[in-house]
């Protein structure tokens, strides 16, 4: 670690990063520079802006580092003092910020993992004043001084349902004009901002974003780490760009608070990893959600779970259709068993607007009930889990009325409905006690040892309780407190594994995934549309923790078998499939594939994302997926072909000019036949791949020879 102080300036950071900051004029805490200790390019200290951006009723806009309006609030928290440390493999700096006027006080808190070039910022708000104050925004991170939006190219991701993680990029220029600031005395107004919508988190867009620099070797990636309503922009000041990530905001997300003299307020994090790359910066990204997250055996053991919905039951679970999807699943390999929607439906009417109660459906389980088909999955040998919904009560179910009207959603005083549910506030002690119970019951009672947590419905902007001020101060307030009743859960039952969806990857935000073990990357029925999804979920997840579908069915030809499952084993394999109807042959292609997995998923765990053709589109014809391997020169390669010319070469620029040993894991020759899956050539630059058919998968090993 390293702190030095001089001449208004002080310097923070370690091996793999270096900041710079300076107090200017005005009094303001400005970061300077940020970048690799090895990089000797300077930022041009003009172009630096405050610490943080605040805005408040009553006070204007821009408050304490306004990008657009001068410096009408520059000086108003003035930097008073910081202090660094050492904690628990972490590199830390808080430097303390204050109004006098109002006596807002306000704590930077930065934090770094060592090694990593990676920093996390949150900014703790506290009133040391007389007078209430109403924040209506307030940044995580705020970054002057890169690079001129001229020599930045910006990337960011759509993120629908059933079309997640669709990365797209282009010149920053094209969003922020030049509008030649040596003729106009002020800065540039315009600015490329995203926004997160609802209480479905990445809605639209995944809350996170990336600048590489033309030419210069320099590539930035990011995330707001936030549950709930997020915001990040990128601007122009003094010819060099800017970085703003906020979490929600009065003016996109309907969200204020009001600190009461003595009140505090913490911003959801925001971190930013810097490379020579984008892959790198990406690269070091995933190291640091590894570093952030709850520790759990789940991701280093990496168990194979089989799960009946996806193309297979569809929420129709019973006795009789499960019975032999157990069996199935236990020949082909699968660890957990995961029993999906539908277990709780007795109701001839339709399960959707009547779910809460979380009991088993006798109807269903006639014989020994839904306890008798969970003894079988554990007689096979696999752990096994279910399917819940918790945050929704349907109109219907005995529990919305059996709860106070303050355990839900409300605005005016009213309840919310959304598509026939009423959504819970776990901020409320009933809510949560209410979902105590049912998880006890299920992992404690019945002995399920996984459960998928899934979320269908969105509500925009959110509640307001009695204590909030605003809808979307109530929707992070309940955000937040569903984090913490699932920290909760695991302390309880900290063997339970638990997966993480909302309709597919709708809330595969940074915040939940530091909590959860898995999460979901899709609901895509389509295996000829999953690959993209899957090779860019990296991107979000790592490896270890995104679920990718494997559905193979009893319909499908070799080839296809063999593309559903090697699309999913660089990633979290959720296997599905009618497997059960299946011919030996095309089970044991099911067989080959989850021993492949088992026998790479500890290299999973550790390896590090790379694209070798770039960030897939939706639609191309050739995708690759690469993870590396730290410190023994291997590497895993998925490539896809959906069309085109039968043979590419795919680089792979940190292997070469070395020897290597190209290896195809996957189809595996004992299962594949007669028919040719494909061939992969080291050139010594790169792989040349060739695959006769499409679609056509294959997953390579790349070993360095001794």
């Amino acid at each position: 670690m390293v702190s030095n102080q001089r001449h208004g300036e002080f310097t923070w950071g370690h091996e793999t990063l270096a900041a710079r900051f300076a107090v200017a004029a005005d009094g303001t805490l400005r970061l300077v520079r940020l970048a690799h200790p090895g990089d000797d390019r300077e930022a041009a200290p003009q172009c630096a802006l405050p610490l943080v951006e605040l805005t408040a009723l009553g006070h204007g806009s821009g408050w304490s580092g306004p990008r657009f309006t001068g410096t009408a609030f520059g000086a108003r928290l003035a930097y008073r003092n910081h202090r660094t440390g050492q904690r628990d493999g972490w590199e830390w700096c808080t430097a303390e910020l204050h109004d006098p006027a109002t006596g807002l006080t306000a704590f930077v808190e930065l934090t770094s993992p060592a090694g990593l070039p990676v920093l996390r910022s949150r900014v703790r708000l506290r009133n040391d004043g007389r007078a209430p104050l109403v924040v209506q925004s307030v940044s995580s991170l705020l970054l002057g001084a890169l690079p001129a939006p001229d020599a930045l190219d910006v990337h960011r991701a759509r993120n629908d349902w059933l079309a997640e993680c669709r990365w797209y990029a282009e010149p920053l220029r094209a969003s922020v004009a030049d509008i030649n600031t040596d003729v106009h005395e002020h800065d540039s107004r315009a600015a490329l901002a995203l926004t997160g919508r609802g209480s479905w988190p990445t809605d639209g867009h995944l809350a996170m974003g990336a600048l590489t620099e033309r030419g210069g070797g320099r590539a930035w990636a990011w995330q707001v780490e936030s549950p709930a309503g997020w915001r990040w922009d990128l601007g122009e000041r003094a010819h060099g760009t800017y970085l703003a990530l906020n979490g929600p905001t009065d003016a996109e997300h309907q969200w204020r608070i009001r600190l009461e003299p003595g009140e505090e307020f913490t911003t959801v994090p925001g971190a930013l990893a810097l490379g020579p790359d984008l892959d790198a910066a990406l690269g070091a990204l995933t190291s640091y959600r590894r570093a952030i997250r709850r520790p759990h055996p789940d991701h280093a053991a990496l168990p194979v779970v089989f799960n009946d919905y996806m193309n297979t039951l569809m929420g129709d679970p019973t006795t009789a259709k499960l019975l032999p999807l157990i069996d199935a699943a236990a020949d082909a390999g699968a660890e957990y068993f995961c029993i999906d929607s539908g277990w709780y439906d007795d109701d001839t009417r339709g399960w959707w607007d009547s779910v809460g109660a979380w009991q088993p459906s006798p109807r269903r389980f006639p014989d020994g009930g839904i306890r008798a088909v969970l003894d079988r999955i554990r007689e096979r040998g696999m752990v096994p889990g279910l399917w819940l919904e918790p945050e929704v009560v349907g109109v219907r179910s005995p529990v919305a009325a059996e709860l106070p009207p303050e355990a839900f959603f409300q605005r005016d005083g009213v309840r919310l409905t959304e598509q026939g549910r009423h959504q819970l506030d776990l901020r409320h002690p009933a809510a949560r006690a209410h979902l105590d119970k049912t998880v006890d019951r299920i992992a404690g009672d019945w002995g399920v040892g996984y459960l998928k947590l899934d979320y269908n419905i969105v509500v925009d902007p959110g509640t307001q309780a009695p204590g909030d001020l605003a809808p979307g101060a109530g929707l992070l307030g309940h955000a937040q407190a569903y984090l913490d009743w699932l920290s909760g859960v695991l302390d309880r039952h900290p063997g339970l594994v638990v997966e993480n969806c909302a309709s597919g990857g709708m809330r595969m935000d940074g915040a939940t995934l530091a909590a959860v073990q898995l999460q979901s990357t899709s609901d895509q029925q389509d295996p000829l549309s999953y690959p993209p999804i899957a090779a860019s979920a990296p991107t979000a997840v790592p490896p270890e923790q995104g679920a990718v579908w494997a559905y193979p069915q009893p319909e499908y030809d070799d080839d296809l078998i063999a593309w559903t499952l090697g699309g999913a084993l660089l990633g979290r394999i959720h296997l599905s499939g009618h497997l059960n109807r299946m011919s030996d042959h095309q089970r044991a292609l099911v067989r080959d594939a989850v021993d492949v997995y088992k026998s790479i998923r500890g290299d999973l765990a550790r390896a590090l994302p790379f694209w070798p053709l770039s960030l897939p589109g939706w639609t191309d014809e050739w995708l690759a997926l690469g993870l590396r391997v730290p410190g023994d020169g291997t590497a895993y390669l998925s490539v896809w072909r959906r069309g085109g010319p039968d043979e590419l070469h795919i680089p792979v620029r940190h292997l070469a000019g070395r020897i290597v040993r190209a290896e195809i894991l996957h189809p595996s020759s004992p299962a594949a036949g007669e028919r040719g899956f494909g061939r992969a050539v080291w050139d010594g630059e790169g792989v040349t791949v060739s695959v006769p058919r499409t679609p056509g998968v294959l997953l390579i090993r790349l070993g360095q020879e001794p």
